[in-house]
């Protein structure tokens, strides 16, 4: 009988393992939320730099007694462009977002606003990722939080804010906060 080497048996085990781990994140629940350390804690400090001629938030909007959105973007990201008209839909519909360039160009940042309009009640810019995403925990655009008006994170979304993410988590997660 022919005797099985170890290493005639890892190639398929590594493959294997590597299928599971996609199987998992394919059927999650729900693969743009991510888990935050910050969920249920208060939103770290507003640290930004001007974005001309934008309306600038400070830690005081984010605790003004309203739900809200705190929406991380960039003018060079895809799909930042895709969740924007979104984002103008939640908007008109009375949701409060703060806008939050990250490690964008400001002239390129405000001529995207220029071109899909500009969904936020106030905004401004985080240079180099470093002031305020660092410590909020973004891991890359477009990342958008869901805030209680006490200033708690109650939901992260990574990843664009398409409808499914609208219907599935966000307004589910908004009406919740609301009851």
């Amino acid at each position: 009988m022919a005797k099985i080497s170890p290493l005639m048996i890892a190639p398929p085990a590594i493959f294997a393992g590597f299928v599971l781990l996609a199987a998992v994140g394919m059927f999650r629940d729900n693969p743009n939320t991510l888990p935050s350390a910050r969920i249920g804690q208060t939103a770290p400090p507003v640290v930004l730099t001007e974005l001309p001629g934008k309306l600038a938030f400070d830690d005081a909007a984010l605790r003004d007694g309203q739900i809200k959105l705190v929406n991380f973007w960039a003018s060079w990201c895809a799909p930042c462009r895709i969740e924007h008209p979104n984002l103008l839909k939640l908007g008109g519909q009375g949701i409060p977002i703060y806008g939050v360039n990250y490690k964008d160009d400001p002239a390129k940042a405000l001529a995207f606003l220029g071109d899909l309009g500009d969904p936020y009640r106030a905004s401004g810019a985080d240079p180099t990722g470093r002031a305020m995403a660092m410590d909020w925990g973004v891991y890359g655009v477009p990342e958008t939080y869901l805030i209680d008006g006490d200033g708690t994170i109650l939901l992260r979304v990574a990843g664009p804010m398409t409808e499914r993410v609208l219907k599935k988590t966000l307004r589910p997660a908004i009406k919740a906060a609301q009851e």
